[in-house]
């Protein structure tokens, strides 16, 4: 797919990415599309990606990037089969406070790092990059941000790991499931709500859960829109890890 397709819904999904930022791609993902269609595709069932049907645990879209979407968008389209299949959202808000002084303590330290998605690792070979060290939690104390990956996110050494655990049990404890129907639209907050998917059996049968899925940022540095290739694509990361 390239940057546009011409799918009916492209213009009410740039008019909300475009109130709340501006309508953002990346070079690496999906060769820059600025919309995504989420389905389940064939022979992907286990990727912990938009392709797969397997739970997807709670993560921060883009976890590796510099210049992680501020604003991430889901429209409904088609809900699965039996309609069982859920968006769960959890907000670090909530959770922290089930954590002790501690472990949050532990969760804002730079030591974590985070796995590139396969989604940005499609076409290369070898082990996956990651960035980091980084903190989990970060901003003032009464209103905290996010930066994690459940299966991504990976701590230096033991007590970090625990802390981990414990963020995704809090995140859990705090989670709401919705199952979206078709004509439905969330919007989150890309640094203060993970989000996930529970499982579901697909068909394969054109009739499959289908939403579409932008990305939104509030502002994009002066070099890095030097360096972009369409006005609205970010740069592959090749050409800027290291600079921020």
């Amino acid at each position: 797919m390239g940057v546009l397709d011409d799918h009916f819904t492209n213009g009410t999904l740039m008019l909300v990415a475009d109130l709340l930022g501006s309508l953002v791609g990346y070079q690496d993902e999906k060769s820059g599309a600025l919309f995504h269609d989420v389905h389940p595709v064939r022979g992907e069932e286990h990727h912990i990606e938009n392709s797969g049907s397997v739970a997807f645990d709670f993560h921060t879209e883009n976890v590796h990037h510099p210049m992680r979407p501020d604003f991430l968008g889901l429209l409904c389209l088609r809900q699965d089969h039996e309609a069982v299949a859920a968006t769960r959202l959890s907000s670090v808000r909530d959770a922290l406070p089930l954590l002790t002084e501690d472990q949050v303590a532990e969760l804002r330290k730079p030591q974590f790092h985070s796995l590139y998605p396969t989604s940005f690792t499609r076409n290369t070979e070898g082990p996956r990059p990651s960035a980091g060290p980084h903190p989990v939690v970060f901003g003032p104390a009464g209103r905290p941000f996010i930066r994690f990956n459940s299966h991504n996110t990976r701590a230096a050494d033991a007590g970090g790991e625990r802390v981990l655990r414990a963020l995704t049990e809090a995140l859990e404890s705090v989670c709401r499931d919705l199952v979206l129907a078709p004509g439905d639209l969330v919007v989150l907050d890309n640094h203060v709500v993970v989000h996930g998917r529970s499982a579901f059996q697909p068909r394969y049968d054109g009739r499959d859960r289908w939403l579409r899925r932008f990305y939104s940022l509030r502002s994009t540095p002066l070099w890095a829109q030097r360096m972009m290739r369409h006005p609205r694509v970010l740069p592959a990361m090749a050409d800027i890890r290291g600079v921020v």
